[in-house]
C-alpha cells in the first residue's frame, strides 16, 4: 500500500498555518459552521454507537507468541528523519525509500544515524523482553548488542537538531468494530513500520490496504469504470496505478495524510481539508440517500464549505476540521465507517473513480517549457499519448501533487534533438517517460499501451 501523499500534505499544513495565522487574536473571529447533525440525531448516532457488540478491544494473536511488548519506531524520530531527509537533498525521494538508503552529503552522517536506530532498537528490545518475561513470556536469545553510536557529528547537530529515541517498546493492540447487520472489520494499533520511515505520526492509527482492484472480479470492476464513464485507457491506467495505493476500501491513519481512504488513498490533511472531501462531497451531490445511508447516520458528513465534520460516538460532540480528523484517528469506530463504505458503496466507489479522473488525469494538464530562449505551452498529451506514460505522470500526480518532473524533462529533450515544437517531441516519448519514473517502471508493464520504439540516430541530427 503506498503510504504519502507527501506534496498534498505539504499544500494542506501550509493552507493550515494561513487559516490560523488569519485567526490570530486581535483578528475578527470567524464564526463556527451551522451543525450537519441535529440533536435527535446526534443523540441517535450515539446510542447507535454504545449498543452492546459495536466495539471489541483486546490483544493481536501474535502478542501470544512474542508476548504483548514491542519494539516499535517513534512519532517523534519519524519526525526527525524526515527533516534529515529534506537537509539532504532527497526530499522528493519515493516515499518507500528510508532516509538512510540515500547518500548523505557527509558519510559520517549516514553511518552515525545508522548506528543510532540500531542501538535505539536494541535499547527499546531491552525493555520489551523484560516486560514479557515478567508476564512468564519466553524471551528469544538475542544478537549482541550493537556498536554505541557515540556523539552525535557536529554538523549533523547544526543541520537537523538533536534526534529523539528512534524506538520504544509499546503494547499494540487489536479493535474490532461490528456493525448492526453483522458487517465486521478489525484493526491493530502501533503499526510496525520500518526503522527509519519517515511518515510515521500516529501510534494509535491503523493500516488496512482492503481488497486491490487487481483482486475484484474483472465484471464488478468493469461495471464501477463503465458507472464512472472512463474510457479504457483510463481503466488500463487506473488499474495499474491503483495497486500502489490500496483498494476502494483501503485506509490508512497513521501518517502524514492523517486520514487517507480509498483506492488513490485520498486525504483529509490536518484540517479536514484535503482531497478526500471532494469525494464525500461528490457522493453527497449525486447520491444524496446513499451518503445518509454510507456516513451520515454514523456520524461523519462534510460543511457546506468543505471541510470533514464528524460526531464523537461517546459523547455527541459534533467535530469540525482538525477536531474531526484527529477523531477519526483515535476511534475505530469512524474508521470502519470509511473501510465499510469502500467495500459496500457502488456510489462511494463511483465517487473515488470521478475524483480521481477529474483531480488527477494528466493528459489534458498544461505545459510551458523554455528552449532555446523560446517559450513554448502545449499539453501533456502533445507529447504523451503511450498508456504507460500516463500512468508514469497520474503516479506522480497523485502520490506528490505533480507531474514533475515532466516539463523539466521535457524541455532537456527537445533542447537536445533541436526540436522547436512541443509536439515533435512526441516521438521520444519512451525516453521523456522513463526519466519521469517514480514509484514503478509502467514501461514494463505488459496490460499498457507502450510508447513507439525511440528514433533511429540515422535520422537525428545530434547522433542521440
Amino acid at each position: 500500500m503506498a503510504f504519502h501523499r507527501i506534496y498534498r500534505t505539504l499544500i494542506a499544513f501550509l493552507l493550515c498555518s494561513s487559516i490560523a495565522f488569519a485567526q490570530a487574536p486581535n483578528s475578527p473571529q470567524i464564526p463556527p459552521p451551522p451543525p450537519m447533525f441535529t440533536p435527535q440525531e446526534c443523540a441517535q448516532i450515539v446510542a447507535y454507537w454504545q449498543a452492546p457488540g459495536r466495539l471489541s478491544t483486546g490483544l493481536p494473536p501474535d502478542s501470544l507468541k512474542h508476548g504483548p511488548w514491542q519494539v516499535r519506531l517513534t512519532p517523534d524520530g519519524s519526525k526527525w528523519l524526515l527533516n534529515y531527509q529534506i537537509v539532504i537533498g532527497a526530499a522528493t525521494a519515493p516515499p518507500t525509500q528510508q532516509p538512510t538508503q540515500a547518500q548523505s552529503p557527509y558519510a559520517s552522517w549516514k553511518a552515525w544515524v545508522q548506528a543510532k536506530i540500531a542501538w535505539d532498537r536494541y535499547q527499546a528490545q531491552k525493555v520489551a523482553d523484560a516486560a514479557n518475561a515478567a508476564l512468564g513470556y519466553s524471551v528469544p536469545k538475542r544478537a549482541a548488542p550493537p556498536p554505541f553510536p557515540g556523539p552525535i557529528p557536529p554538523d549533523l547537530l547544526a543541520a537537523c537538531g538533536d534526534p529523539p529515541p528512534f524506538a520504544n517498546a509499546v503494547t499494540p493492540l487489536q479493535t474490532t468494530v461490528t456493525f448492526d447487520d453483522g458487517v465486521s472489520f478489525t484493526y491493530q494499533d502501533n503499526i510496525d513500520m520500518p526503522p527509519a520511515y519517515a511518515y510515521y505520526r500516529f501510534p494509535q492509527g491503523t493500516d488496512t490496504a482492503g481488497i486491490s482492484l487487481k483482486a475484484m472480479p474483472q465484471q464488478e470492476l468493469q461495471a464501477l469504470f463503465d458507472a464512472a464513464h472512463l474510457t479504457p485507457e483510463q481503466a488500463h491506467v487506473l488499474a495499474a496505478v491503483s495497486p500502489l495505493e490500496g483498494g476502494f476500501d483501503a485506509i490508512n491513519t497513521y501518517d502524514t495524510g492523517y486520514v487517507s481512504v480509498g483506492f488513490l488513498q485520498f486525504i483529509t490533511a490536518a484540517n479536514g481539508k484535503g482531497d478526500l472531501i471532494p469525494v464525500l462531497q461528490r457522493e453527497k451531490s449525486e447520491n444524496p440517500s446513499a451518503f445518509q445511508n454510507d456516513f451520515h447516520r454514523f456520524g461523519i458528513d462534510v460543511t457546506p464549505d468543505g471541510t470533514l465534520d464528524v460526531v464523537d460516538p461517546d459523547t455527541g460532540a459534533e467535530l469540525v476540521g482538525a477536531q474531526a480528523v484527529m477523531k477519526v484517528i483515535a476511534d475505530r469506530r469512524l474508521t470502519a465507517v470509511f473501510q465499510r463504505a469502500g467495500r459496500l458503496s457502488t456510489p462511494f466507489r463511483i465517487a473515488q473513480i470521478e475524483t480521481a479522473i477529474a483531480n488527477y488525469w494528466p493528459a489534458d494538464f498544461p505545459v510551458t517549457v523554455q528552449v532555446n530562449g523560446q517559450t513554448l505551452t502545449g499539453k501533456v498529451s502533445d507529447v504523451i499519448h503511450s498508456e504507460a506514460g500516463l500512468a508514469t505522470l497520474f503516479d506522480r500526480q497523485v502520490n506528490r501533487g505533480s507531474i514533475n518532473p515532466f516539463p523539466a524533462v521535457l524541455a532537456q529533450v527537445m533542447q537536445e534533438h533541436n526540436l522547436t515544437n512541443i509536439g515533435d517531441a512526441a516521438p521520444y516519448e519512451q525516453e521523456i517517460v522513463a526519466k519521469c519514473r517514480y514509484r514503478a517502471d509502467f514501461l514494463k508493464n505488459p496490460h499498457l499501451s507502450q510508447p513507439p520504439p525511440l528514433p533511429s540516430t540515422e535520422n537525428d541530427p545530434t547522433g542521440k
